[in-house]
């Protein structure tokens, strides 16, 4: 399949769970992922762990979302929240998501709520007892 932008080079054999030659075979699919190469990941990383605001982390959720296909949920997890790891983040599953990006973009996400915890603190004040967003 020719491709008109770069795309992320391949894992090697067995490292990875990506299904990034099922994605390039399959007739019609969604191939924005593969535009996040590994230059832009580490571009994307590092905005994440210097977000500024709940307003910026959402911001750049959108954009994820617009860009590449991501859709990741961020709350209070279920149980009492005293650090970051109390706050749940979750990627939906995606053929040609790295797993190590899987993983990383969670990770910058947390860095990025421990820099500024305000922001942390923004998300528990926008859900209210029983979890549920409040606007």
């Amino acid at each position: 399949m020719e491709l008109n932008f770069p795309v992320r080079i391949e894992c090697p054999p067995g490292a990875c769970i990506c299904q990034r030659e099922m994605l390039l075979q399959q007739p019609g699919a969604d191939l924005r992922i593969l535009m996040l190469t590994r230059e832009e990941e580490k571009k994307l990383l590092l905005r994440l762990e210097r977000i500024t605001s709940l307003d910026d982390l959402q911001h750049m959720l959108q954009r994820m979302q617009q860009q590449l296909g991501m859709y990741i949920q961020i709350a209070p997890g279920n149980n009492e929240v005293r650090t970051m790891r109390g706050i749940q983040i979750d990627m939906h599953d995606m053929p040609g998501l790295c797993r190590k990006t899987r993983q990383s973009i969670p990770a910058a996400i947390r860095k990025g709520l421990e820099n500024t915890p305000e922001i942390a603190w923004a998300l528990l004040d926008a859900h209210d007892l029983f979890g549920m967003p409040t606007h």
